[in-house]
């Protein structure tokens, strides 16, 4: 099969753009409201939504996992459902624990780092779901680069010990170089998030010894075929984690996740619950359910009902969408020409 990257594609070849803007429910990355497009081809719809502080190039591996959505197959699944961490914003210890109990999942993700003086609050939060998931449940924690060396050499045995044993941390510096450091000098396992889909060689880390786990997010790395040929290459042990997309983008990760051939890690689909709404009814059977998921290799159908309820109103944001789109996508033609 071609190669998406490969794939010249015109506004005409889409049978279909509609622009989606949800709000979501907590402060996530610093967003409140969640916008995208989706892209209809012969396949089935694709999602396109490149959160608004990438440049149009770190945007275009967003946009080609959303064209391989809407023109190329996915591969066949080897599992027919995976299992699911539920996700802990960077919220007070009763609503950690409210949450991580309401998820029915046996592992949860926590963010800490939110601010420089977190530490408190992040030892009050990962105890508080600690307490929620019992002694056989998996804590991780993500610090999404915010540390340097010292300060993770400082935090990450308090909150280790939060946690009665973390089952990772992700991302707790920037750089590679950092993450290659923190993981001689500590017994917690790296899992690498950022340095894999911001980097311009995702197998960087790998190379470097920098981490002991890849997290894999399809929508920033161009697609379930080459996330497939990442994970490959890298050697590592996975984790597949949603980009927070509506229920139609986290297809692709669905994808990925079910047709990997080991899969050791819960995944990270659980972000729906970050979100107000969505394009699929509850009902679909993508949504987790007592943490896990089905594994599909089909697209879905968002609900027409609820394109219309989340559709994107704001003529400025429409107009900044759609000329981002076109932007992106030459960027994608002509790539795809040379």
């Amino acid at each position: 099969m071609t190669p998406i990257s490969e794939l010249p594609v015109s506004r005409s070849d889409l049978t279909d753009v509609r622009f989606f803007s949800v709000p979501m429910n907590v402060k996530f990355r610093g967003i409140v409201v969640r916008e995208g497009v989706l892209l209809r081809g012969p396949s089935g719809w694709g999602e396109f939504c490149a959160f608004g502080d990438y440049d149009d190039h770190e945007a275009l591996p967003w946009l080609r996992t959303a064209l391989e959505a809407a023109f190329q197959d996915w591969p066949a699944p080897v599992r027919d459902s995976i299992q699911v961490n539920s996700i802990i914003p960077a919220v007070g210890p009763d609503e950690a624990n409210r949450r991580a109990r309401e998820a029915g999942s046996g592992t949860a993700k926590i963010k800490v780092a939110d601010h420089p003086d977190s530490l408190a609050e992040d030892v009050a939060r990962v105890e508080a779901v600690r307490d929620a998931l019992g002694p056989r449940g998996h804590v991780r924690i993500d610090v999404n680069g915010k540390w340097d060396v010292d300060t993770a050499l400082k935090h990450l045995p308090l909150l280790d010990k939060a946690a009665g044993g973390l089952q990772y941390v992700e991302q707790p510096c920037w750089t590679i170089e950092e993450l290659a450091e923190v993981r001689k000098k500590t017994d917690v396992p790296i899992c690498a998030d950022e340095s894999i889909r911001r980097a311009e060689d995702p197998l960087a880390v790998a190379k470097a010894g920098a981490a002991d786990i890849a997290m894999l997010k399809c929508t920033p790395l161009g697609g379930v075929r080459r996330s497939l040929e990442i994970a490959h290459a890298a050697g590592l042990p996975v984790v597949v984690s949603s980009a927070v997309e509506t229920s139609v983008g986290l297809a692709a990760q669905i994808a990925l996740a079910a047709s990997l051939p080991e899969l050791p890690y819960a995944c990270g689909f659980g972000t729906g619950s970050l979100l107000t709404g969505d394009l699929l009814q509850p009902e679909d059977d993508r949504n987790p359910r007592g943490g896990r998921v089905a594994a599909h290799a089909d697209r879905p159908v968002p609900d027409p009902a609820l394109l219309e309820r989340w559709d994107m109103r704001d003529p400025q944001r429409r107009q900044w969408w759609a000329e981002r789109l076109d932007r992106v996508l030459r960027l994608h033609n002509a790539a795809a020409a040379m």
